[in-house]
């Protein structure tokens, strides 16, 4: 539901792990007007407007998807046709909309990743019913927590049986107290730290795999995508 919790660097990450570590072939598909994603996998591209027409079906989204420097991982970027996203699909009418395009694309990828944006709305729900698992990120802190409890709430009233819900600390400093305490009140919740070498992320467009696998925070990315695709195989 927040913003600035890590979310895109994690879904890099993570892409990164499904596809470097586990060979799988992967599919990063930024849905946050931001780009952010793929600005750190794709800086050279230059953005056509042409992310919303995917979304409404007027060209496939095999024309807008490239290669990344990763073997095995594919991107479907993001531009600032994205903006209010949850506009888009209420004037598209269809519930299902992200879903379609997943099961479309499942022919051609064994994991797909979606960096999303924050909130709660009409984008949320199509999420939520194309996902098999919902990774969410939040920073060790009382209004991330309260943010968490928010989507789980919205979760039980609106989608009834939905995709289980993974939270994930992120960006975490052990050197603060309230964040300390919150790992210790929920020690069984995976914790990336922050770390510089996170930051660096877009500077050398390219995931920690890449340039830091053994730091903490990439042991801990690599730690975290091992407990995913347990959760996925048992789904």
């Amino acid at each position: 539901m927040k913003g600035g919790v890590g979310k895109t660097t994690l879904a890099v990450n993570l892409a990164w792990a499904s596809a470097a570590i586990s060979k799988r072939r992967t599919l990063l598909w930024d849905l946050d007007a931001q780009a952010s994603a793929s600005f750190i996998l794709a800086p050279e591209r230059k953005a056509r407007d042409e992310a919303r027409a995917v979304l409404e079906r007027d060209i496939p989204a095999g024309d807008i998807i490239i290669g990344t420097d990763i073997p095995q991982l594919d991107l479907m970027p993001a531009d600032s046709s994205l903006r209010g996203l949850d506009t888009v699909f209420m004037e598209i009418g269809r519930k299902k909309r992200i879903l379609r395009l997943t099961e479309d694309l499942q022919g051609l990828y064994d994991h797909i990743i979606l960096d999303c944006p924050p909130g709660l709305g009409p984008t949320t729900a199509q999420i939520i019913r194309s996902a098999t698992l919902i990774l969410l990120p939040m920073i060790p802190s009382t209004l991330s927590r309260r943010a968490y409890t928010e989507v789980l709430t919205y979760l039980t009233v609106e989608h009834k049986g939905g995709p289980p819900i993974f939270p994930v600390f992120n960006m975490v400093d052990r050197r603060r107290r309230a964040h300390r305490k919150a790992m210790a009140d929920d020690p069984g919740c995976p914790a990336v730290p922050m770390a510089s070498v996170v930051e660096q992320m877009a500077d050398r467009h390219a995931p920690l795999g890449v340039y830091a696998p053994r730091s903490p925070a990439g042991v801990a990315v690599t730690k975290l995508w091992t407990s995913i695709e347990r959760r996925l195989a048992s789904a």
